[in-house]
């Protein structure tokens, strides 16, 4: 063969072997391409669809979210807040309390110190206190001259005296409050009677504190009797010459007067801040819980006072 032949036969191998190569290549980029089904692109296309609904709603929620919270930096506030009631009126109360303040409560404080007592959280704040002053006095005993005293303001069991209990309330029972108010009594009773049973029975000598009279002595001890009360070791109660006092100056009197004397207050025990305000108060100062602080024959709650049975203990 010339070498014009070969020459000629190299080219057409060259050039077949080309084309060979260019068709396997596309025939492989063919056999690997993406390739979906119909059913599985219109799934694709559904999820596409509801995150999109999902990323506008998030949007939607966001925005709802954002405008409230400016609402309330503008004090807008949508809807009631029970808690911010009670928080509110209890605040109210205490500095009331401190200042002797019982006339200007407002009406709405008043519903609220009612709710206190008739969705049970006065009984469990009673408990409360009741845990706190038996874990105090578990670990000490009294001194054996006698002179460790304990003081007791009683005149929170007066009202709830079973002798009294049933005489007609014609200014609670006009707005239909007369259980709730005498059951808040009526658990104070009890809670003062069981702690002062616990004292005598430890050997604590028991002074009980009032703001009566002296002339009312009489009467009043049957009332103490008659109330489960016994074997105190001095009952006190005002002259005529502390009848004009303020009740803190004349507690603090006669703290003052025990001091002398030699006594040795361990602790006072009151509902009432002004027995517990003033000098020689004791070595510890316990507050009872109070259906909080108001005058309750002004008290207007409708039919939200149906008396209620708790247990204390």
């Amino acid at each position: 063969m010339s070498a014009y032949g070969r020459h000629m036969e190299r080219e057409y191998s060259a050039q077949s072997l080309s084309n060979e190569g260019s068709e396997r290549a596309s025939s492989y980029a063919m056999e690997t391409g993406f390739y979906m089904s119909s059913f599985a692109t219109t799934i694709f296309i559904g999820a596409l669809i509801t995150v999109g609904l999902l990323l506008i709603a998030l949007l939607i929620a966001l925005t709802v979210m954002l405008q409230s919270c400016e609402n309330r930096s503008h004090g807008i506030v949508e809807t009631h807040n029970p808690s911010f009631d009670y928080n509110h009126c209890q605040i109210l109360s205490l500095h009331m309390e401190l200042n002797g303040e019982a006339d200007h409560f407002p009406s709405m404080c008043r519903v609220v110190a009612l709710q206190y007592i008739k969705e049970g959280q006065y009984v469990r704040d009673l408990n409360s206190t009741m845990s706190m002053i038996q874990n105090y006095f578990s670990g000490i005993t009294p001194a054996h001259d006698g002179l460790d005293v304990v003081l007791i303001d009683i005149d929170d069991i007066r009202s709830s005296n079973p002798r009294h209990i049933n005489l007609p309330l014609p200014q609670y029972d006009q707005y239909g409050c007369s259980d709730c108010v005498e059951e808040a009594k009526h658990l104070k009773h009890r809670f003062i009677l069981r702690l002062y049973m616990e004292l005598h029975a430890s050997g604590w000598p028991l002074i009980l504190l009032s703001r009566k009279l002296e002339a009312d002595r009489n009467s009043f001890i049957e009332d103490l009797i008659s109330a489960g009360f016994r074997a105190w070791s001095t009952l006190i109660m005002r002259s005529e010459d502390e009848l004009h006092m303020e009740s803190r100056d004349y507690f603090s009197k006669r703290r003052d007067a025990m001091q002398r004397e030699g006594f040795r207050i361990i602790a006072s025990i009151s509902s009432h801040m002004d027995a517990l305000r003033g000098p020689f108060s004791g070595e510890r100062i316990f507050k009872l819980p109070n259906p909080i602080y108001h005058n309750f024959s002004t008290s207007n709650c409708g039919h939200t006072c149906r008396r209620r049975r708790y247990h204390i203990g």
